[in-house]
């Protein structure tokens, strides 16, 4: 939601991940045994160096301003990169 009305609901966002492994979670009070519980919810494994969101079609700042509201609510530390610009050139 955060990024969609930063952008002003221009241009086209992509989510580049997407939650694709259960967690299993066994009801309480029951014994042990009789094994696995049902899928409670899906999350999606973040490794080091993955893209999570691509934007395209708006202006340079409101793409920066859009990405910086949704990583603070993130609980994995971001890095805003853009295509064409080095790491290292920061």
């Amino acid at each position: 939601m955060a990024m969609t009305h930063a952008t002003k609901r221009g241009g086209k966002l992509w989510v580049r991940i997407f939650p694709d492994k259960p967690l299993t979670k066994k009801p309480t009070e029951t014994r042990m045994g009789r094994g696995k519980g049902a899928p409670e919810l899906w999350v999606a494994c973040v490794q080091r160096g993955r893209m999570l969101y691509e934007v395209k079609g708006v202006d340079r700042e409101i793409a920066i301003e859009s990405l910086r509201l949704a990583s603070h609510k993130l609980p994995v530390k971001t890095q805003i990169i853009e295509r064409g610009v080095g790491l290292e050139a920061r």
